[in-house]
């Protein structure tokens, strides 16, 4: 079962960008749909955006046009750019295996945190 490693957090201003990454266990990851959530204190984990094998992407409503995700294949990992962060955009964020719908797949990581301050 293929496993992911989220870095990149931090804390930032509102406003400010951060580049989250995922790197994958296994060569495979180049075949799978993979998918950014997230999930706030006292709040359900939520789909962010997704990118499939053959690099089509999706986003949630609330990060379209600030977030960027992306992949390399030769690294084994995916990228998720988010821009102009606002206060909600605080938590801790994951990567996945997705399905069709977007729906994550398998065990999750430890995530990387991100905090916005004013």
């Amino acid at each position: 079962q293929v496993e992911f490693v989220e870095s990149g957090g931090g804390l930032v201003q509102a406003g400010e960008s951060l580049r989250l990454s995922c790197v994958a266990s296994t060569n495979s990851f180049t075949h799978y749909d993979t998918g950014w959530f997230r999930q706030a204190p006292g709040k359900e984990r939520e789909f962010v955006a997704a990118i499939t094998w053959n690099s089509l992407t999706h986003y949630a409503d609330s990060v379209k046009g600030r977030f960027t995700i992306s992949r390399d294949y030769t690294l084994n990992a995916v990228y998720l750019q988010v821009d102009s962060l606002k206060f909600e955009d605080a938590a801790v964020y994951y990567c996945n295996r997705v399905d069709i719908r977007w729906r994550p797949l398998g065990s999750w990581g430890q995530g990387t945190q991100v905090t916005v301050s004013s």
